[in-house]
C-alpha cells in the first residue's frame, strides 16, 4: 500500500497522493476496468487514480462513475464531488461530498517554461520574474501554475477555456507555515469569480486544488 500523502481538508472533503507501485492486478481486485484505455501504463495510472476514491471515502461507488463528454468524470447522484489526477508514478485524488471541486499534480521538470507561453498571462510572467534568479524557485513557481490552472479546469469540468486569459492569479501568493502555497485566481469565463488555489510541492512533484461551496 502506498499513500504518498493525505490531505482531510475539512469534515467533507479529503485530498490525497497515492504512489502507484503495485501491479495492475491488484487495483483490478477493487476497480471496475474501464473500455477505452489501451495503454498499460495510462491503464494502470487510471486504475490508481480511482483505487484511491474509495480510499479516502470507503463508501465511493466506483461502479457509478460516469464521463461526461468533455472527459469529466462524475456521480450523477452527486453523493460526492471529485476530481483525479495522475503524473508520473502518482496518481491524485480529491473527494468532497460538499464542495466543487478540482485536483492536479504535475512533475517539476524544465519543459515547463519551453510552453510556458501557452498558459502565462502577461502579468503571470512579470511575477515569475522577481524568481528568475532562484533558477529551482522559478521552475517550481511555474510548474505550480500550471498545476493551479488545469485543478481550475477541473474544477469547471465544461472544457473550451484559455489558460491564458480565462484564468490568472489575480494577487500576491502566500507562503504557509506549513508548505502550503496560497494563490488567488480570478476565472473569467463568464461572470468572474474569485478562487483560492492551494499547492503544496513533494520534491519534484508540484500538488494543486481548489474547492468551491460547502
Amino acid at each position: 500500500m502506498a499513500l504518498f500523502y493525505q490531505h482531510n481538508i475539512n469534515e467533507y472533503t479529503k485530498l490525497g497522493i497515492w504512489r502507484i507501485e503495485e501491479p495492475e492486478a491488484f487495483y483490478l481486485e477493487k476497480v471496475p476496468l474501464k473500455k477505452g484505455v489501451s495503454h498499460p501504463y495510462k491503464r494502470l495510472q487510471h486504475l490508481a487514480g480511482r483505487f484511491l476514491l474509495p480510499t479516502l471515502y470507503t463508501d465511493f461507488p466506483l461502479e457509478e462513475i460516469l464521463v461526461a463528454d468533455t472527459r469529466k468524470p462524475f456521480l450523477e447522484s452527486e453523493q460526492y464531488h471529485f476530481s483525479i489526477s495522475h503524473g508520473g508514478n502518482f496518481a491524485a485524488a480529491i473527494v468532497s461530498s460538499k464542495s466543487r471541486v478540482g485536483v492536479d499534480i504535475e512533475l517539476v521538470s524544465s519543459r515547463i517554461i519551453a510552453i510556458s507561453h501557452k498558459f502565462l498571462h502577461y502579468s503571470e510572467k512579470l511575477f515569475l520574474n522577481d524568481w528568475v534568479h532562484l533558477t529551482k524557485m522559478h521552475l517550481e513557481l511555474t510548474t505550480v501554475l500550471w498545476s493551479a490552472k488545469e485543478a481550475i479546469y477541473k474544477w469547471y469540468g465544461h472544457g473550451e477555456l484559455d489558460f491564458r486569459q480565462h484564468m490568472q492569479l489575480s494577487g500576491p501568493i502566500t507562503f504557509k507555515a506549513d508548505e502550503t502555497i496560497v494563490l488567488p485566481f480570478v476565472f473569467k469565463k463568464q461572470e468572474p469569480v474569485h478562487l483560492t488555489v492551494e499547492a503544496r510541492i513533494f520534491d519534484q512533484l508540484a500538488l494543486a486544488w481548489v474547492m468551491t461551496g460547502g
